[in-house]
């Protein structure tokens, strides 16, 4: 078995591919109205966007009775505050809540949690 991909659910599904090809540099693979991938170019697992028009953002810190997320993914970067002002630049918000000094939680245009973490 290989994982090819990790499928986020968006009203949106090209605005949001187009928010993490910037951010992660990935050219978009696959551009239909309801289904768009990113691969990166040493062909490892990408990210796919799916319509979801019923689509209700994960709220940050978890809160009763409100949509809880279920998945966020982690980005690794060298300079954590160069990476949160490219995430910003490209559309993305940060969380007023932040875990720890080395994290940035950030949401992108769609409301989906990331982090971005250095080993600093």
């Amino acid at each position: 078995m290989k994982l090819t991909s990790t499928v986020l659910g968006a009203p949106e599904p090209r605005a949001l591919a187009e928010f993490y090809s910037k951010l992660l540099g990935w050219p978009i693979k696959t551009d239909e109205p309801e289904w768009v991938t990113l691969r990166p170019d040493d062909g490892s697992a990408g990210l796919s966007f799916q319509l979801e028009t019923e689509h209700v953002p994960p709220v940050w810190p978890p809160a009763g009775g409100a949509q809880q997320m279920q998945l966020h993914l982690d980005i690794e970067v060298d300079d954590l505050d160069a990476a949160t002002s490219a995430a910003t630049a490209a559309g993305a918000v940060v969380a007023d809540f932040q875990p720890q000094e080395d994290v940035r939680v950030c949401f992108d245009p769609a409301g989906h949690p990331f982090c971005l973490w250095t080993r600093e």
